[in-house]
């Protein structure tokens, strides 16, 4: 059975206490706009998996308490940063495996201002309990971190993946121009995006320049900490047919998601503790599962939480050699006029990181380009579309989209 994407939505992505608001309040804009685009009811709407990080157990009820009160099951998601991705797989299997019609998937995430840490990222430094005398759920990618780099007095994410640059560049000849370019790019992309969180253009120089978070990784190489949500409406073929949907659905061609194995903690690498092996596991099923390959993609959203993860991914997609990530970018093959464009919005590191939200907020700015709605951003004759969302601890998901 098919599934599709009718209606997307999605608040503007701010920095946190930007806005007077609650969780609730973001749901509820985020989730009305997704309906309205799909030009449904809350009431036809019979499952709805909610995705967050930081709100309390059954939040996902509340959040939906905005849009009615119809005593419709509520799926509570929490899967780091790869919450709003798992919520849409959980919309989508429930779809196909003919349990509901209309599902919407809803990601939400009202954060704290400062560095990501505690709850999300486990938090505790090496594995020690936190406030709770509850131990880190990511102690042993930590772990893995701590005995090849040690730990240093910065934030314990932007360690991890700046010591995974550090081993690229000490292996592969990777630059800090290379990394910066990935910022300069998205950065330059969410300039036209309404819904970012920031919306200036840097040059490679002035982002070498920013502020060191863990060398070599700058301020705006970093996504932030954001306010925001994010929803989709993902309904069957049925129900297309049924209300002539077919000029708003985006087709979920194939979907999968992975978690460590012992390649991750085996190696002794950052590069695949922060998830490099399961992204290349969860691509190379989606191609098989799709019948498309990497060459097939015209856009791509992508988990650029770091910009050196924007590098890894581009390998563990396929984009290109193993260690060649960097050349790539700086070719100009990632952005408009190139081979691919990616990260349109501006990507984490400029359109911002509410965590709950992120995954699903990819693939509304996927379905956007595919339906030709992205205004400026819009990547001409985009027909095939690819998103990857991850999360420490761990989880990788992949998702491949295209336009009937």
């Amino acid at each position: 059975m098919k599934s599709y994407i009718v209606g997307v939505g999605m608040t503007k992505f701010e920095k946190p206490e930007t806005r007077d608001w609650q969780y609730w309040d973001m749901a509820k804009e985020a989730g009305s706009a997704a309906l309205a685009d799909a030009g449904v009811a809350y009431e036809d709407v019979r499952l709805a998996p909610v995705g967050y990080c930081f709100q309390a157990s059954t939040a996902g009820q509340r959040a939906v308490y905005e849009l009615g009160l119809t005593g419709i099951p509520v799926y509570n998601v929490n899967n780091n940063c790869a919450t709003g991705s798992t919520a849409l797989m959980m919309a989508r299997q429930f779809v196909e495996g003919g349990i509901g019609d209309c599902v919407l998937a809803l990601g939400f995430e009202k954060m704290q201002r400062g560095a990501l840490g505690g709850g999300a990222d486990g938090g505790a430094r090496g594995g020690a309990a936190d406030g709770f005398g509850r131990t880190s759920p990511v102690a042993r990618h930590y772990g893995i971190m701590a005995a090849r780099h040690g730990f240093e007095m910065t934030p314990p994410t932007a360690q991890i993946f700046g010591d995974a640059a550090r081993e690229h560049m000490e292996k592969y000849g990777t630059t800090e121009a290379q990394l910066a370019a990935v910022g300069a790019k998205n950065h330059r992309h969410s300039v036209d995006n309404p819904n970012a969180q920031f919306q200036d253009a840097y040059s490679v120089e002035e982002i070498l320049a920013a502020k060191t978070i863990h060398s070599p990784l700058t301020k705006l190489q970093c996504s932030p900490t954001s306010d925001g949500a994010a929803a989709a409406v993902v309904v069957s073929e049925r129900f297309v047919e049924e209300r002539d949907l077919g000029d708003k659905a985006v087709e979920i061609v194939a979907q999968s998601m992975t978690t460590d194995t012992a390649e991750s903690f085996d190696s002794g690498s950052c590069i695949d503790v922060v998830g490099q092996p399961m992204s290349r596991e969860a691509a190379r099923q989606v191609y098989e599962a799709s019948g498309l390959g990497i060459e097939d993609v015209d856009v791509i959203e992508l988990h650029d939480c770091f910009s050196i993860n924007e590098l890894l991914t581009y390998e563990a997609l396929g984009m290109c050699e193993e260690g060649a990530s960097g050349k790539l970018v700086e070719s100009g093959a990632t952005t408009y006029g190139g081979r691919w464009v990616v990260n349109p919005s501006g990507g984490l590191i400029s359109k911002g990181h509410p965590l709950g939200a992120t995954g699903i907020a990819q693939v509304a700015e996927l379905t956007w380009q595919l339906r030709g709605e992205a205004d400026r951003r819009q990547v001409t004759g985009a027909r095939v579309g690819l998103a990857h969302n991850i999360g420490l601890g761990g989880a990788a998901v992949v998702t491949m989209v295209r336009r009937p």
